[in-house]
């Protein structure tokens, strides 16, 4: 009996400690420490989420995905709204500035089943459909930074 209330004694000497990986607080044993850590902890993390997501959106912000995207809509509202017989002429030189530099300017633009497709890298690309029932010459560049874009007459499919 002696034993087991020595063992007993000992059971309720025991003191159990928090573990964390990560102790910033110097005073042991002591309340509200670990909220401190715990706190810090958060916002280094969200400090880091925070940078590595402003650093992502600003990579892609004035990439060659923004003016494919940006080109493709364009062209395909303006084919939505041409007449037959119609120049269009329309100005890229911002986009041929980001195209990569072994990519053929002829092959930037594609019209194809009433579906625009503008690529300024290889492994890359936007598509965007047109309602119009047109007929449309392949587009092709001038020397100066603009594509010249021909529409033949309605229903010629």
């Amino acid at each position: 009996m002696a034993n087991l209330s020595l063992k007993l004694k000992m059971i309720k000497n025991i003191k159990i400690k928090n573990f964390y990986p990560f102790n910033f607080s110097k005073i042991e044993g002591k309340r509200g420490t670990n909220i401190l850590t715990e706190n810090v902890m958060f916002i280094i993390l969200n400090l880091i989420f925070l940078t590595i997501l402003i650093l992502f959106v600003f990579s892609k912000a004035g990439g060659a995905a923004v003016f494919e995207e940006k080109y493709a809509k364009q062209i395909a509202l303006t084919l939505d709204s041409a007449k037959p017989i119609m120049t269009i002429t329309l100005n890229m030189q911002d986009a041929l500035d980001k195209k990569e530099k072994d990519f053929d300017e002829n092959n930037i633009i594609t019209i194809k089943d009433n579906i625009v497709t503008v690529k300024l890298r290889e492994k890359g690309g936007y598509s965007y459909s047109f309602f119009n029932d047109i007929e449309v010459n392949k587009p092709f560049p001038d020397n100066k930074g603009n594509y010249i874009i021909i529409v033949n007459n309605w229903g010629e499919k």
